[in-house]
């Protein structure tokens, strides 16, 4: 009996080995030379690094709206591309070599090669956060290869695990008898275990749904309305989004709203952020990122108008002082839109807040090490403050 126990023991130990070792791939791709100085390389040791999961947001030619997911395997990649405004997803693969030199091929639904994407994978060094730049074109044996069309994308912030994934929706409508366009863009997070998500969903939705009932109630005609010439510009209401930050345990997102009623003289623009605490599912207000009592707001304030008189002076002061001061001074009402990212607070000032409309919007990045002494310990961004 014993015997056979030794057999069988000598027969596992190869078998149980060889699972451990990296999986190899049935395609060709670039040689593994180790480099210490790259994040593309295997982890000291000879083990693989476990697959990552990389999300993207950024441009392809005058496309703004481009997001992407990919998922990396050594030297391999796998993920998908799609439109904001569009939201069909378009299936990629390729491989990514020691040198950041990326592949990609994309695919229709009927596995017929599109399109195909080279460029440069980098990593910031501040941060660590991916960036890829490069061309797109038609695939190789396509007339029109020759032509490129130029990508950027950067990484977003966004760590979620337990097979949750931020997902797109949308909402479009025209009108042409009132002579308006709605075009919404907003996020869900897709099926997760933690029944909070679900809260968050409803949050976003049901500010989403309230502005958009809001402008066609603004649309709705009246009796003593005038009637709008013939070919004027319509109305719209535009909105988009950012993630500042997107983890299992918090979510921020960042809302950029433009609304334009016929007849006004330029657009109405505005930001809007939701901070969502998913471990107690709840929307967050700023008092909550800090200790009772505690002098935030002058904190802030001070932070943000010295950063504002600096930016403007970089630009040749398209900002006037005394717009600062009013605009960034230490009130709630200055300070109602804001995120939350991993280096510090992102502080949004919209047109003509603290400036003049043609100035635009404004933002300032609070680090973390400038509100440490008054940040809650027990609170949601404790985590980033140590």
């Amino acid at each position: 009996m014993l015997k056979r126990f030794l057999i069988l023991l000598l027969l596992f130990v190869p078998v149980s080995c060889k699972r451990t070792a990296p999986p190899t791939s049935s395609q060709p791709g670039p040689t593994t030379t180790q480099s210490p100085q790259s994040q593309l390389d295997h982890v000291s040791g000879g083990t693989a690094q476990a697959p990552e999961t990389k999300y993207f947001k950024g441009s392809i030619g005058t496309s703004l709206d481009l997001q992407m997911k990919l998922v990396r395997s050594g030297e391999q990649l796998t993920g998908s591309y799609f439109y904001q405004r569009i939201g069909t997803k378009i299936d990629l693969r390729g491989t990514l070599d020691k040198d950041g030199n990326l592949t990609l091929e994309e695919f229709d639904p009927a596995g017929k090669q599109t399109g195909v994407f080279k460029g440069l994978w980098r990593t910031d060094p501040a941060d660590g956060t991916i960036a890829i730049s490069g061309n797109w074109s038609k695939p190789l044996n396509d007339k029109n290869a020759d032509k490129k069309t130029a990508i950027s994308v950067h990484e977003e912030p966004i760590f979620l695990s337990s097979g949750s994934e931020l997902i797109n929706k949308q909402i479009k409508e025209s009108n042409k008898k009132l002579m308006y366009e709605i075009s919404v863009q907003y996020p869900q997070l897709s099926t997760s275990a933690n029944p909070n998500s679900e809260k968050f969903n409803q949050t976003v939705s049901a500010s989403i749904t309230k502005k958009v009932a809001g402008f066609k109630k603004e649309m709705a005609p009246h009796p003593d309305d005038e009637p709008r010439p013939e070919n004027s510009m319509g109305s719209d209401l535009n909105i988009s989004y950012d993630v500042a930050l997107a983890q299992d345990d918090l979510m921020s997102i960042d809302f950029s709203m433009s609304s334009y009623y016929q007849g006004a003289a330029h657009p109405n623009a505005f930001s809007e952020a939701i901070n969502f605490d998913l471990k107690n599912g709840k929307q967050l207000k700023l008092s909550d990122l800090f200790k009772p009592g505690a002098k935030y707001l002058a904190t802030i304030s001070s932070y943000c108008i010295s950063d504002l008189k600096k930016q403007s002076k970089a630009k040749d002061n398209v900002l006037d002082d005394s717009s600062i001061q009013s605009g960034a001074g230490p009130t709630a009402k200055n300070y109602e839109s804001w995120t939350i990212t991993k280096r510090g607070l992102g502080i949004n000032f919209d047109p003509y807040q603290v400036g003049p409309y043609a100035a635009g919007p404004q933002f300032v990045l609070v680090p973390y090490s400038a509100l440490k002494d008054l940040i809650n310990p027990e609170g949601p961004i404790a985590q980033f403050a140590r």
